[in-house]
Order: C-alpha cells, then structure tokens, then sequence
C-alpha cells in the first residue's frame, strides 16, 4: 500500500541533485567495555543485521507512478536487503579523528540510492584509541535532523547494565503507547481538528504576518529576515561535503550563560558569531553589516518543544562588534525580542510567521537558488537538546554524538549542535568547495568561548567530556 507523502517531505525529493544531497546524519563514538574491543563492537551490529529484523520506517521507500498522479509517496520495499544499508568500514592509518572527519565527509556527499529505503548506517573500525564510530545518513525526507537524531538516541539508554538492546533498525516495543492503525479512517477527524483550530485562530493571522514584516524592515528581530550581508559563505554550491565536530563541556557555557543572564543557545549562537568573525576577518571579507543566522527555537516555558511548539528566528549575530560580551548581548536583545514577538500568537499565526522566513530557502532548494539574487540569512545555526545523562548501547558508553546537517545554495555552511550528558557538540557541515577546512574554523569557536570566558572573568574547569569526546 503506497502512502501519500507530505509536501514538505517531498520538497526534499524534488530539489535533491548531484550537487544538492538532501540527507541529514548522525555519528556516533562508542567506547568498549573493559575486555572488549571496536571489533567486538562491530561484531554485535554483525549479528544483529543478520537476524533480518527491520522496523517498518527502516522498510520506507520514495516511489511515483501514474497511480499516484506523479507524486511522491512512501510503500514498503518488497526487495529489501539489510547487508546493503549495514556496511562495515576502516579508517587507515594513523585511525585520527582527522581520518574519521575525512571518511565521514565522503560518505556524507554521495546521494542515497531512491530505488531503496533512503538510508545506510556504517560501522567504521581502526579508530587509535579503541572507539568505535558509527554513522548514519537518513535522507531528509524520510526525518528532519531532530528526528534523525531521535531516531539514533531510541537505540540507547540510561542504564549502563542493559544487555539486550536492539540494533537501531530494529523493532522497538514502546509499552503504554496507544498504537495507530495507519489506515486513512483517522485523517476526517485530524483534518476536522485541524480546520477548527485554524477557523478560531485565523484572525490573528493577517496582524501577525504584518507586525512580522514591519519587525524585518525595522530590523528587530522576529522570524523574517530582509538585511543579510552577502558573504562568502553565500555562494552556490557544489555536491562535495567536508565535516568536522568538536565537543566542549557544556557546564562551561552555562557559566557563561549565568554570568551573562542570557539562554546557552546565545552563547552558542556567541561562539558561532566570533568564529565567522575571525574567519571572514582572516579573508578580509567581513561585511559591515551583522550576519544573520536563522535559528529554530523552543518556545514553551518548559522547554518541552513537543508539536508545534517550535518557531523560526532571525538572529542578529553582531559580527560587526569587536568586544565579545556586546556580541553576546546584541544575540541575546535578538533572541529575546523575536520570542516575545512570537510568544502573544496562536499556534497558526506562529507557523505562519516561521513559514514565511523559511519560505525563501524552500524556493531556493526547488529553484536551487537561481530564483533568490541574496541570502535572507548567513547561516542556519541549530541546537538539538540531548539527554542529560550518560547514554549506553549494550553496556557499551556513548562518547559523543556528532550531527551532520544539509548546506544549500547560498548557504555553504550549517552548524548543529547536540548534547549528550556533560558535553555539547558542534557538527560542521560545509560544501567542500566553498569551505574545504573546516579545523580552522573549528579552532575559531574554541577561541570564540575563551574570549566570552576573559570578558566575565570566568575560570574555565577541565572536564571529562572534552577529554572523552576529543
């Protein structure tokens, strides 16, 4: 039985190309147990893919015929064969993270297969200090990079005793959870649910697009971007990826963010500020202007970004200060006037207002760019909450988690970050054309946070996590 696709999903599949991949991944570092090694490691995912079990998702693959009018939808492949999305890989000497960001950034820039479920997972030996790695590629159509992500983190646990996880392709057993019949007798009611809600929200709808509008041309702050400097990084891009990430203790940004009274997203987005400063600097290409980045936000109280609590900002990065805590204080006055724009909407005007600032990076993915003459924004800079405590895959520690994201024409760099337990990772994904070092930049953000450290006379402690993640 074939299933319609949503547009957005199908968006992903209508502007993927050589030069455009439209897959988001995840990588992962294990460290064995004691009396174990990587090989033993890979021996398990072995095992596992020879069992044969496969989750329905993991079965997914994109087709369209006449019988779907031309449009994409999801049918479950008749032919799958696990051993070709489960593959095993070696690093070559010396088995560095250079050697790994350098493998990862090949894998990540060839396209995925569209006659097969769009995914493969690749169990990557020959690490020096015993680890093992595990990447995946998901494509975005089938999970965006928080989903990818959560699909990655359902494969681990908390409890460092467990023995009997499955692999993460596996079928999970989530008791408790009411179970959907996947039949379209469900859609009347959630599209009945839908057109209520939008009926009551509908008029607030015209004022928050226009307070949106006139918040952008002002320049303060909200979900739409009208000033974005044009920069080197705001380029046409090609297929080849370069990758490279880098863990940092997470208690240090939260003393910053104390010190600061500001959110640790500001300091991440402080950090990614100060490293695109130097770097511009270095190539005598800083703009005047600020750069922006357009960053997805929680906006419940809770933090709990279940459904449709999430929003689309435009943040001003204030690269165009030179002292780092008046970077710090132009992104957290940005951050905070566009939540409290968007905290006042119903639910409808809030997607409204984010669609419109997304709107010209979804013309730009279809039209691959040809259509937009400049950027509505610098840089997409993402922040992925992870699980505050240690995580485990059969006994077996989970060092970092590195994500891996889409760069698109006239957006040659993206920067996501996740946490895990004490550390936050910053994964950069860049065209290998436009941005082919990526350990310089990496160099930047280091820098970047021992400047915002100098500034409020904080005194940074040495922590396992950097130690752990390298």
């Amino acid at each position: 039985m074939r299933l319609p696709m949503s547009p957005t999903d199908s968006m992903f599949l209508l502007g993927e190309s050589r030069d455009h991949p439209m897959h988001v991944g995840g990588l992962i570092l294990l460290s064995p147990q004691d009396g174990t090694t990587a090989a033993d490691l890979g021996a398990l995912f072995t095992t596992a893919a020879e069992s044969g079990e496969v989750a329905p998702l993991w079965r997914k693959r994109a087709a369209r015929s006449l019988g779907t009018f031309g449009q994409w939808a999801w049918e479950e492949d008749a032919d799958f064969d696990l051993e070709y999305h489960v593959r095993r890989n070696a690093l070559p000497q010396p088995g560095g993270l250079d050697e790994l960001w350098d493998l990862v950034s090949r894998l990540h820039s060839t396209l995925l297969d569209r006659s097969r479920p769009l995914w493969q997972m690749h169990i990557i030996e020959g690490l020096a200090d015993g680890r093992l790695a595990v990447y995946t590629k998901i494509h975005h159509a089938l999970a965006d990079g928080v989903g990818a992500m959560k699909l990655l983190r359902r494969a681990l646990s908390p409890d460092s005793e467990r023995t009997d996880m499955p692999a993460p392709w596996a079928p999970f057993d989530t008791p408790g959870r009411p179970h959907s019949s996947g039949t379209t007798l469900d859609l009347p009611e959630a599209a009945l649910q839908a057109v209520r809600t939008a009926t009551a929200e509908v008029t607030g709808f015209v004022p928050a697009l226009a307070g949106t509008v006139n918040r952008a041309l002002r320049g303060g702050g909200g979900s739409l971007s009208l000033a974005a400097p044009n920069t080197v990084i705001n380029v046409p891009i090609s297929g080849t990826r370069r990758f490279a990430a880098r863990s940092w203790p997470l208690a240090r940004l939260r003393t910053v963010a104390r010190a600061a009274d500001v959110t640790v997203n500001d300091v991440v987005l402080a950090m990614s500020s100060g490293a695109l400063r130097t770097l511009l600097s270095e190539q005598e290409a800083l703009p005047d202007r600020p750069l922006v980045a357009m960053v997805p936000v929680c906006l419940r109280p809770d933090k709990d970004c279940a459904g449709n609590e999430l929003g689309v900002l435009m943040a001003d990065l204030g690269t165009d200060l030179t002292d780092p805590a008046d970077r710090l204080a132009r992104v957290s006055a940005s951050t905070t006037a566009g939540k409290a724009s968007m905290q006042g909407m119903s639910t409808l005007s809030r997607l409204a207002t984010s669609a419109l600032g997304v709107a010209p990076l979804a013309v730009g993915i279809l039209t691959r760019n040809r259509a937009l003459p400049r950027p509505p924004f610098n840089v997409i800079v993402s922040n992925v909450p992870g699980s505050p405590d240690p995580l485990y895959w059969n006994g077996t520690r989970v060092d970092a988690v590195y994500p891996l994201s889409v760069p698109v024409d006239g957006q040659a760099l993206n920067i996501t970050c996740t946490s895990t337990d004490d550390a936050i990772a910053f994964g950069l994904t860049s065209c290998s054309r436009s941005l082919p070092q990526l350990q310089p930049l990496l160099d930047h953000f280091d820098t970047a946070l021992e400047e915002l450290e100098d500034a409020f006379d904080i005194v940074p402690v040495v922590d396992e996590a950097s130690v752990r993640a390298g």
